[in-house]
């Protein structure tokens, strides 16, 4: 991705201080992004290893020991499987462990394609109400037609995915891997939001605080659409305005300094 991605000379330990950060902030009640067990986030740990948050685990609730470290490479495998069970899919999950307790997400395969497709170095997959409003409806495809507004471009970049409705583990991570290649070969990068329908929203970011921002530029960009939705139709930037933003140097600074803040 061309973000701050994650380098290989940050220690393990510290990856997971700021994935555990990452996981409480997003889980806290008021957010309105994840409830109970939901939602689930990532970190490459180095070549071919990340850690995922273990099933069931509530994101507000999270320490260090509800992590699960896999081998990333091998549970990308898993999506050349022609048949297998939940049951089997489960176990194959098991094997590709490389430590931690509990049982990983049913949606590993999703974050292993977001690290080692997409190049992202932590990851956040939550169900935000205000997104899941529209992602529940038949205007889902208005998430992703344009950008409403300069700040959605510089944090959220210029272009999103839109993922169908999939039944989540294989069927989602290949509906996935779909979206996020193609969008590859139409705009020359992977995506930074990811929306599925009908479920919610994966952030890809280079670094924690990045997803974080994403995140929270992702539910601000919702709820400005919701608002002209509910008084007309919502009015787009022009591919010309568009394409100032993303070009501006002005912009590529405040990238830079989003980039530095804690």
């Amino acid at each position: 991705m061309t973000t701050d991605a994650v380098t290989t000379d940050v220690e393990p330990s510290d990856v997971l201080a700021e994935l555990v950060e990452l996981s409480n902030w997003l889980g806290e009640p008021g957010r309105d992004l994840a409830i109970l067990g939901e939602g689930n986030t990532s970190a490459r740990l180095g070549p071919g290893r990340i850690a995922i948050k273990a099933s069931g685990a509530g994101l507000r609730q999270v320490t260090a020991g509800h992590f699960v470290r896999l081998d990333s490479h091998r549970v990308l495998e898993l999506l050349g499987t022609e048949r297998v069970s939940d049951r089997e899919l489960a176990a194959e999950l098991m094997a590709a462990k490389l430590g931690g307790e509990g049982r990983p997400s049913i949606e590993a395969m999703l974050h292993a394609l977001a690290v080692e497709v997409a190049g992202a170095g932590y990851v956040a997959h939550t169900h935000p109400v205000v997104v899941n409003q529209l992602l529940c409806s038949n205007r889902a495809e208005a998430l992703v037609k344009g950008a409403l507004f300069p700040d959605q471009i510089v944090v959220c970049g210029r272009h999103q995915a839109l993922v169908p409705y999939a039944d989540p583990g294989l069927p989602l991570a290949r509906a996935v891997r779909v979206q996020m290649l193609r969008h590859v070969a139409h705009h020359g990068t992977p995506p930074k939001v990811i929306y599925l329908r009908n479920h919610g929203i994966l952030a890809l970011g280079g670094t924690a605080r990045e997803v974080r921002q994403i995140t929270e530029m992702t539910v601000k960009a919702a709820r400005i659409l919701a608002g002209t939705l509910a008084v007309g139709e919502p009015h787009y930037l022009s591919e010309r305005e568009a394409d100032r933003i993303e070009g501006r140097e002005d912009e590529h600074h405040r990238q830079r300094v989003l980039a530095e803040q804690h």
